[in-house]
């Protein structure tokens, strides 16, 4: 992992569908200085507002991660911000012209292709880092995340959902930048055909589609090409998890341990 703060070197734009709102939405990543963080900044809304992806901002996690300053929101941020935690980027301005961060093909890789074709620029600053000296764990019901001194980035992730394609699976990633890129960048998010209908009804899911999330019936994948991984459905959510631990605002150097866990 660098231990200088990094940004982009130059902008770089895309136009896609956000997964709930279903509306079409430009999305523009500019550079930013050193210590400025990655800020999200609402350009269909008068005066521009900012939105800075942090801990204290998150306001709802049905979903989606959702951060919000003074009532002005932004959802679906966690796979840009895995992209960008997953290049080391420490300081990025995000304008969108829309409340939600387009989802593309449901994985980071267009953002990760995006930021790679422009260049990554080092900056003087050094980085923050969290270091963890003493274990702890925070839990719900069977849902537990735990995290444990190490000396560079782990996480071990276990999902077990109530389905013949989604019982035990698990992965361990050692972080490094090139292990993101090519082992979770790639991964989508995952929906089962049976929740669609009350998605819709409730507001929600209403751009999601084949082309960019992985839909399963009762015992199969509905997506003509498959899966990317056959383990997809645990990289998307070890992808989820740093896409929201990066909002804590630096790396954690430490082993964090999770069990059936999510956005909240």
């Amino acid at each position: 992992m660098d231990f200088r703060q990094r940004t982009l070197k130059d902008e770089i734009s895309c136009t896609g569908i956000g997964l709930h709102s279903g509306k079409k939405i430009r999305l523009t990543v500019k550079p930013a200085p050193p210590d400025a963080g990655i800020k999200f900044v609402r350009k269909d809304l008068p005066g521009h507002p900012v939105i800075k992806a942090y801990f204290e901002n998150v306001v709802d996690t049905t979903l989606s991660t959702t951060i919000a300053n003074n009532g002005y929101r932004v959802s679906t941020v966690e796979h840009l911000m895995a992209a960008f935690f997953g290049l080391g980027i420490d300081n990025a301005r995000v304008e969108l012209d829309g409340a939600e961060v387009p989802i593309m093909d449901g994985s980071a890789a267009p953002f990760v292709f995006l930021i790679k074709s422009v260049g990554i620029k080092e900056q003087r600053n050094p980085k923050n880092f969290i270091v963890i000296k003493k274990p702890f764990e925070v839990q719900e019901g069977n849902r537990s995340v735990s995290l444990h001194p190490s000396k560079e980035l782990k996480i071990s992730y276990t999902i077990d959902f109530h389905h013949p394609l989604l019982k035990n699976q698990e992965y361990e990633l050692s972080f490094s930048g090139k292990d993101f890129v090519n082992e979770i960048s790639r991964a989508r998010t995952f929906g089962f055909l049976k929740d669609i209908q009350t998605l819709w009804e409730n507001g929600l899911a209403m751009g999601g589609s084949l082309d960019n999330a992985i839909v399963i019936d009762d015992f199969r994948i509905l997506n003509e090409d498959g899966l990317r991984y056959k383990d997809e459905f645990v990289r998307h959510k070890i992808l989820d998890f740093i896409g929201d631990i990066a909002i804590i605002g630096c790396p954690v150097i430490g082993h964090f341990v999770v069990q059936r866990s999510g956005h909240s």
